[in-house]
This record gives structure tokens, C-alpha cells and sequence, in this order.
């Protein structure tokens, strides 16, 4: 497969799931600012924060922006796509226009996240079921753990690095404290669609170290970084040139710290520094990724 062909299928995969993972993050900001918080932000600062990450045409990481990429890319891949995955993404693009339009996004918001995501469940849906399962399928699913890893450490330290920052510990004492503190954690796990998984494998309480458990290792949790790193590896023994390529070696690291992560309570006040430690390598990694099979072009990378 020619890598500039490669490199679209790798980004159209990133661009979309970064969309839906924006809507997530979003979404969790939209349920803090309803909760009477020191550390959630206030309705005005949200609105703002939600303009520029959904419509803001100077902004490359808005939803809007992100899912202008990814069609623009699978059209530059169009040979390597069906007729179906393309449909989806173009529609997704025209629809989206369509209700950026109009205001009623604005005043419901939760309605327009829950769009952003089935699109995006759509895409991915539409390519397993439809492609065959050759090098532009594999370029695609490592652009959707690669950014999905990178969007799960984000939403899970939105609350490890405010605990950090303000060196408490990470629930309240005071019982409206974790009445509060319980309701965040549970928007977390809901942005990353794991509340119902939580309460299956738990059948406890919302605690933080369970909640780093289940997002940071387990494996049959679907978007957990441990689960992210086993999809790239399997993707990239898929298409790799050879399993001692610099790609292969940072992913076989990546998943072994995970893999054999010890989350106990001493770890706890440790989380934040380690999710920033894993934002920097999965960069790294996709940085990696892009210098041994991808055309080196201009994107837009959160860091």
C-alpha cells in the first residue's frame, strides 16, 4: 500500500474517533457544571469551552474540524474504502453542517454528543462488517486505538490532575463532598461508556482506584489503555515490516507496563504522573508509527 494512502486512512480513523472522544469529554464537563463544585468549571466557561470545541473553524481539535479531516482523507483514500465507509463519512460531514446551522445544538447539547458518538459507532461498525480485512483496514483501527488511548487518559486525568494540583486526596470528606465526588466519577465512567460495566464487575461503590483499575487495565474493558495498546499491537504485527521496528518495540513496552501495573493504594497519588507519562509515549509511539509507514504531512496532534 502507497503510505500517502496509508497516512489518510491512519488520520480519517484518528480524526473521527477524536470527534466522538471531544464529544465525551464534553459531555462529562456538561454533567460538572451542574454539580455545586470548587473544581467544575462555571456555566459561562463551559459554553465558551463548548463553542471552540464544536464549531470553532480556527480550532484543528473542534468536532467540526475533526470531522472535515477525516472526510477529506477518505476521500484522498477513496480507492481503498467501499462505497459504504465512504457514504458514511460524507453523510456524516453533511449532516453535521446541517446542525451546526441551526442553534438547537447549542441549547441541548447532550443530544448533539449523543449524534457525534453513533456516527462515529457507525463508521466503525460500517467498516468491520463491510472491508476486507487487508493493510487499509489495519492502517484505520491504529489510528482508532492510537487516538482512543490518548482520549481515555485525558478524560480519566480530568480528575487525577485536579486532585494533584490541589493536593488533596481524591474524594471529599465531608458527606456532600462525596455525594459530589461520586457524581463525577460516575460521569466518567458514563463518557467512556463504562457505568454499567463498573457495576457488573464491581457491584461496589464508585472509587477512584477501581476506576483507574477498569480504564487503565482491564482488558476486556473496550476503551481501557491496556486494551487501546493490544489493539495497536495486533494491528501493527498486521502491517509491520518487522517486530523489531521501533513502533512494535514502543507498543510492546506500553502494553507490558500496563499489563503488569500494580494499582493499589500507594499507586493512587501516583495516577496523574503516570497518565502524563502515557500521553507522552502513545505520542511518541503514534510519532513513531507516522516515520515508519506514513507520509510525513501536516496534522494536528494533540500534545
Amino acid at each position: 500500500m502507497l503510505s500517502r494512502t496509508a497516512d489518510s486512512l491512519f488520520w480519517m480513523a484518528r480524526y473521527i474517533e477524536r470527534a466522538e472522544n471531544t464529544a465525551r469529554l464534553l459531555d462529562v464537563q456538561r454533567q460538572a457544571v451542574l454539580l455545586p463544585s470548587a473544581f467544575v468549571l462555571q456555566h459561562s466557561s463551559y459554553d465558551q469551552l463548548l463553542l471552540e470545541l464544536v464549531a470553532d473553524h480556527n480550532n484543528p481539535s473542534s468536532i467540526r474540524n475533526s470531522l472535515s479531516a477525516a472526510r477529506e482523507n477518505c476521500r484522498i483514500a477513496r480507492d481503498s474504502v467501499n462505497t459504504d465507509v465512504w457514504e458514511t463519512v460524507n453523510t456524516t460531514w453533511l449532516e453535521l453542517q446541517a446542525l451546526l446551522s441551526a442553534s438547537a445544538w447549542h441549547k441541548d447539547p447532550r443530544e448533539f454528543f449523543e449524534w457525534v458518538k453513533t456516527r462515529s459507532h457507525l463508521f466503525r461498525g460500517v467498516a468491520i462488517g463491510t472491508m476486507l480485512k487487508d493493510e487499509a483496514f489495519h492502517f484505520m483501527r491504529l489510528g482508532t486505538f492510537i487516538e482512543r488511548a490518548d482520549s481515555t487518559a485525558r478524560i480519566l486525568d480530568s480528575k487525577f490532575d485536579f486532585t494533584h494540583t490541589n493536593g488533596g486526596s481524591s474524594g471529599s470528606q465531608d458527606k456532600g463532598g462525596h455525594r459530589e465526588d461520586y457524581y463525577y466519577w460516575a460521569s466518567i465512567l458514563r463518557a467512556v461508556s463504562a457505568f454499567d460495566i463498573y457495576r457488573r464487575v464491581y457491584r461496589d461503590v464508585v472509587s477512584p482506584r477501581r476506576v483507574a483499575e477498569l480504564l487503565i487495565q482491564r482488558p476486556d474493558m473496550p476503551r481501557s489503555l491496556l486494551a487501546c495498546m493490544n489493539e495497536v499491537c495486533i494491528n501493527l504485527d498486521a502491517v509491520g515490516r518487522s517486530d523489531r521496528s521501533e513502533s512494535h518495540r514502543c507498543a510492546g513496552r506500553l502494553r507490558a507496563d500496563l499489563q503488569y501495573l500494580r494499582i493499589d493504594a500507594a499507586f493512587e497519588g501516583e495516577i496523574h504522573g503516570f497518565l502524563q507519562r502515557f500521553l507522552e509515549q502513545n505520542y511518541y509511539l503514534g510519532i513513531s508509527i507516522s516515520s515508519e509507514y506514513l507520509v510525513h504531512q501536516q496534522h494536528e496532534t494533540v500534545v
